[in-house]
């Protein structure tokens, strides 16, 4: 798992490479955000265009994420979906959790000016 972080305004886009499993990306996903809060980062979009495969481990540290920007007053969203991911979001109902986006530029423009 790989994480690149990019700024475009006020938010920050992580670009996730790789799988999202137990010990193989989770904990990299939870420093990285714990790291943004900490730096009073409110606008996170979490871009999942080329994460071939997320497991329960992996799910559970997004939705971690989620809550703990949510509990810091900031937004998390999610960004490129694969059909893999939607599908297991559907499946867990989390689909109706989270804002998600096809392309950047929607996912930057949903948090306003």
């Amino acid at each position: 798992m790989q994480i690149d972080e990019r700024k475009v305004g006020e938010v920050v886009i992580l670009d996730l490479k790789g799988k999202l499993t137990l010990g193989d990306g989770d904990e990299l996903l939870r420093s990285k955000i714990n790291g943004l809060v900490a730096a009073g980062q409110k606008r996170i979009v979490l871009n999942l265009g080329e994460v071939p495969y997320i497991d329960s481990a992996g799910l559970g540290e997004v939705v971690r994420s989620y809550t703990t920007v949510k509990k810091h007053e900031g937004v998390l969203k999610l960004l490129s979906l694969t059909k893999r991911i939607k599908d297991l979001l559907a499946i867990t109902k989390l689909l109706t959790v989270f804002d998600t986006y096809d392309t950047e530029t929607d996912a930057i423009m949903s948090f306003g000016a």
